[in-house]
């Protein structure tokens, strides 16, 4: 991943700007999530997940980067539910630098469990949004 979009997208994360997080993700993007069986293909389901996680989240903040030419990872520290929850934001790009794929993998298990929890309960809204575009 270049710095240049490594750089725009955790700042992007660390302003919670859901918008410019959605201007690094591929129009066909996957997102793979820590909690979910299924990964969720395109930009719009993304962005909506993002947006929610964002609200999910507390104390997020990124404490480590490792990246090449080929993808990026970002290890990150938060709080679900007031439980510690460390994870990896780990990126993949295309040609364009943009992200293909968005994989998230988070422990302990109970605070995955919390995760899960939250993001279920929001769900619903992040289908109609991602259905807004």
């Amino acid at each position: 991943m270049s710095a240049a979009a490594g750089t725009a997208f955790r700042a992007a994360v660390e302003a919670q700007d859901v918008e410019a997080m959605r201007a690094c993700l591929a129009e066909d993007v996957v997102f793979r999530s820590p909690v979910a069986h299924k990964p969720y293909p395109g930009k719009a389901i993304t962005a909506a997940i993002l947006g929610q996680v964002v609200e999910v989240f507390e104390d997020f903040r990124y404490v480590r980067e490792l990246g090449d030419d080929d993808g990026h990872a970002l290890v990150f520290e938060a709080k679900v539910a007031g439980l510690e929850i460390t994870g990896c934001d780990f990126l993949v790009l295309d040609e364009d630098g943009l992200i293909s794929d968005f994989m998230v993998m988070v422990r302990p298990l109970k605070a995955a469990q919390a995760l899960a929890e939250e993001m279920g309960a929001r769900f619903d809204r992040i289908v109609a949004q991602a259905a807004q575009g």
